[in-house]
């Protein structure tokens, strides 16, 4: 079996060298790359299993670079590295589509089990998600919506929406689930895992934007509803909520 491949873009040459160094030792085959355009133009040429991402790069940014890769549909995990690490950036990142935000400075051995977490989510081998038939891989249809789990979209009545990596990962796991109530410590141990560290609130926003992309009327949604004091529960054929 060929070894897993990441690919590191880091302008800083010290701190490259040694993510390259500590990735090579646990068996990892490794790329790299010192600025943003050069990056990128690997991680769409090779197709890296995972990706170290600075955000301060010269040519183009970090943010610039993810949004595109997503916009490929390129599926390797994206380990965001970076100084900044206010609210804003965070929910940025992961609003592009990031698996992971790592704030520098960090361990590196913090950093090897965060790749190796992000790897195994990416495998669906994360604690508590087993991917049985139910779970959606390809695409999915319900009334007027059509989702592409390949291509990060969801199509509604003609209109196509971005999604991003977490909302498309808690979509799936409504669908797989469909009928049943999810408190919202279930979704966040499910769909988050342990390795993060978001709220409950993270949760209702989630469920917020997937509304306003999936319901006819996102002020009464008929497909993701509220289970009052608990959580949520989806139905694909739609009830009053």
């Amino acid at each position: 079996m060929s070894a897993t491949r990441i690919l590191v873009i880091e302008d800083e040459d010290s701190l490259r060298m040694a993510l390259c160094d500590a990735l090579r030792a646990q068996g990892f085959a490794v790329l790299e790359a010192a600025d943003g355009e050069h990056g990128l133009a690997l991680a769409l040429s090779e197709g890296p299993d995972a990706i170290l991402l600075d955000l301060m790069l010269p040519g183009r940014d970090g943010f610039s670079v993810l949004r595109a890769l997503r916009e490929d549909r390129l599926s390797a995990a994206v380990l965001i590295l970076s100084a900044r690490g206010e609210e804003w950036d965070r929910v940025q990142g992961f609003e592009y589509g990031a698996d992971d935000y790592v704030v520098k400075p960090f361990s590196m051995q913090e950093l090897l089990l965060r790749v190796r977490a992000a790897l195994r989510r990416a495998d669906g081998l994360a604690p508590g998600v087993s991917l049985d038939s139910r779970w959606p891989r390809g695409r999915a249809r319900f009334g007027a919506v059509e989702i592409d789990f390949a291509a990060y979209t969801l199509t509604n009545g003609g209109q196509r929406h971005g999604l991003s990596r977490k909302e498309l990962e808690l979509l799936r796991y409504f669908l797989a689930h469909e009928g049943e109530t999810l408190d919202r410590l279930r979704l966040l141990s499910d769909v988050w895992g342990p390795d993060e560290s978001p709220t409950t609130r993270t949760i209702d926003n989630h469920v917020l934007k997937l509304r306003k992309k999936l319901e006819p009327d996102p002020e009464r949604p008929r497909h993701l509803l509220t289970v009052h004091g608990v959580g949520y529960r989806f139905t694909r054929t739609g009830e009053d909520s």
